[in-house]
Parts: structure tokens; C-alpha cells; sequence
């Protein structure tokens, strides 16, 4: 099917808006840089950009009949705090596995932010204790188990619906967004960076935009940011998933390697702990642009951006779009961090 004919529920309110960041920009004293910010896209929760993928699956949501949500995720979450705003705007149940991915002991990691906001909607959010890992999880599948042993019919979800058959076709669908907003404001984005884990928001990325240049003569450089210190399994699953979503939007060739672009060298060495250069990068963002990103994601993502502006990797005359994917109600978990005393 083309993404066109694919089913789609809207969560958002309309196409995620595009603005400049002078100060910024200003301030790498290299390319021109603007955002796209999924964190203001939708009045479900905060939004982020899982809601734009999740637009895709509740039509197959509705159609199952299922009546319980059942997703993964770590303590802090923005995905399941997704799935439940999704589930709560449904009138659906929730089930969440919460795992202790992140080895972040300040003592109310596990009761503010993200659970407490998926606990406010009504999900029942469960600790795990076990690690970070993008693959699917036993204690999901358990959970799962769990909701049809009490009589109810779950609906799996997966981490980052990065797994789901449909995960990347919300990104594929906003490569064609960032298409027409373009020609609406008269600029062209060669570059897009965008932060990586589970891989289906860039892998959808990927995909879209091969089909836009198919289409267009006009190809781009789409950078992922790896936040996930797990380079090898996160770059081999993007590449997975986004020539499975070449495949469903029917792209027509296969994605070569030269468009799959992931870096390492700003998510230090554990999944969720900040660095020196994600503080940078959240301090920049804040002070220069009022922009809020958060030590797991954005913050790791913005300092690959910085650095490659200002290392020339990304050339002056180059016009960058960064994706905002939200993640900020984790920082209500990291707080510390700017702890005066």
C-alpha cells in the first residue's frame, strides 16, 4: 500500500511546527538551524513522538478489539506514558512493565515524571528490575500473559512500537509533512538529526525521505544520534525497520546502506545517564532558546548536532532541521542535576 492508503487516527493537532533557531545558530557560527517540535504536537499527555506513531496502530487497536494496551519501557519512559494517554483517550485499560533501564538512583526515579503521569491516567504501571535492551522482553510478554489469564484481550505495544509491524510509518509520514512545510516557508532541510534507540522514529525517517527524493531528485543527509550506547544493535535494528517500511509504503528499490546514517560519541557509556557534552547541549538549548530537552534523548541528541555544526561535519552553508522528539517530564527524575546546593 502507499503511506496515503494506510489508515490513520489523528492524536495530533495538525502537522508539528517548524521554527528557526537564530540565537542558536548564531551561536555554532556554522549552519542554519531550525526545530520540529513532536513535544508541543499534542494535547494527550505532553505529546512526544511516539503519539505520531501510535496514530497508525490505533486503527489496528480498534479493529483487534482489544480493551488493554500492553507496553515496556523504562522507569522514566516517555513511550508508556504515550501508550497511556492513548489508552485513557480510548477509553481503553493499560498495562505497563516499567524495567529499571537506567542506573539512576536518585530515591524518586521511580515516582515522578513520566510513571507518575501514566499513573495519573489510570495505567497500571509495575516495576521490573531488569536492564536496558531494545529487543523484546520476556516481562513484556509476561504481561501480556498476564492480561489474557485474567480475561482480558491485550493489545502488545512493544518498546518504542519500534517492533510493531506499523512503528515507522508516522515518521514516514513526516518526512512528506516536512515536505509541504517547506515550500510553505520557502526553505529547504538537507540535514536531519534526529536522536536514535529503538530506532523506528528515524528508521521511518529514513524511509520517507528515500521516497520524497524517488519522487523529487532532492535527497538529504538524515543523521541518527545514538543515545542508546548500544551502537551495533541500534543501527542494525533502524536498518531493519526501515526497509520494512520501504517495503510497506512500496518505495519500490531496496535502502542502501549510504542512507543509514547512525553516530556514536555523545550517549556516553550507559543508556540514560547524562555526559559533559549533553549538559552542554541542554544548557545551550535553554538559555539560548528557552528550548527544553532532557538528559536521556534530546540532550544527547542536540550535543551531536552542536558538535557536528561546529566541527564542520555539517557545512556552514548547510539549512538543518532538528527533531524535537520531547522526552522533557523525565527531568522531574534527573533534578539533581541542577540541584543549587
Amino acid at each position: 500500500m502507499r503511506l496515503e492508503e494506510f489508515p490513520r487516527y489523528s492524536l495530533t493537532f495538525g502537522p508539528s511546527p517548524v521554527h528557526p533557531l537564530r540565537r542558536l545558530s548564531q551561536h555554532l557560527g556554522g549552519a542554519e538551524v531550525w526545530a520540529k517540535r513532536e513535544d508541543v504536537s499534542s494535547a494527550l499527555a505532553y505529546g512526544g513522538n511516539k503519539i505520531r506513531k501510535l496514530e497508525y496502530l490505533v486503527p489496528d487497536i480498534l479493529a483487534s478489539g482489544a480493551d488493554t494496551l500492553v507496553s515496556i519501557g523504562g522507569y522514566q519512559s516517555n513511550h508508556t506514558r504515550q501508550v497511556a494517554a492513548v489508552a485513557a483517550h480510548l477509553g481503553l485499560k493499560c498495562r505497563l512493565v516499567q524495567e529499571k533501564w537506567v542506573p539512576w538512583d536518585d530515591p524518586v526515579n521511580d515516582k515522578v515524571g513520566n510513571i507518575l503521569l501514566s499513573r495519573m491516567m489510570g495505567a497500571d504501571s509495575r516495576l521490573d528490575p531488569h536492564g536496558f535492551d531494545i529487543g523484546i522482553r520476556d516481562s513484556w510478554t509476561q504481561a501480556l500473559q498476564e492480561v489474557h489469564d485474567a480475561g482480558g484481550r491485550p493489545y502488545p505495544i512493544p518498546a518504542g512500537a519500534s517492533e510493531h509491524p506499523l512503528g515507522g510509518l508516522g515518521f514516514a509520514n513526516w518526512a512528506f509533512e516536512v515536505a509541504e512545510q517547506e515550500r510553505a516557508l520557502g526553505v529547504h532541510f538537507d540535514t536531519i538529526v534526529v536522536c536514535t534507540v529503538t530506532g523506528s522514529t528515524h528508521a521511518g525517517m529514513i524511509a520517507g525521505f528515500a521516497a520524497l527524493a524517488d519522487l523529487t531528485g532532492q535527497r538529504r543527509r538524515v543523521i541518527g544520534i545514538d543515545a542508546s550506547a548500544t551502537l551495533a544493535k541500534t543501527t542494525d535494528q533502524v536498518a531493519r525497520i526501515a526497509r520494512h517500511t520501504a517495503d510497506l509504503i512500496e518505495l519500490g528499490r531496496e535502502i542502501r546502506d549510504d542512507e543509514i546514517e547512525v553516530l556514536p560519541g555523545w550517549a556516553g557509556d550507559l543508556y540514560g545517564v547524562p555526559v559533559a557534552s549533553t549538559m552542554n547541549a541542554i544548557a545551550l538549548g535553554a538559555q539560548l532558546e528557552a528550548m527544553i530537552t532532557d538528559p536521556v534523548y534530546e540532550g544527547k541528541s542536540l550535543a551531536g548536532l552542536i558538535d557536528l555544526v561546529q566541527g564542520g561535519d555539517i557545512a556552514a552553508d548547510s539549512t538543518v532541521l532538528y527533531a524535537h522528539l520531547g522526552g522533557q517530564p523525565a527531568i522531574n527524575a534527573y533534578h539533581s542535576l541542577w540541584d543549587p546546593s
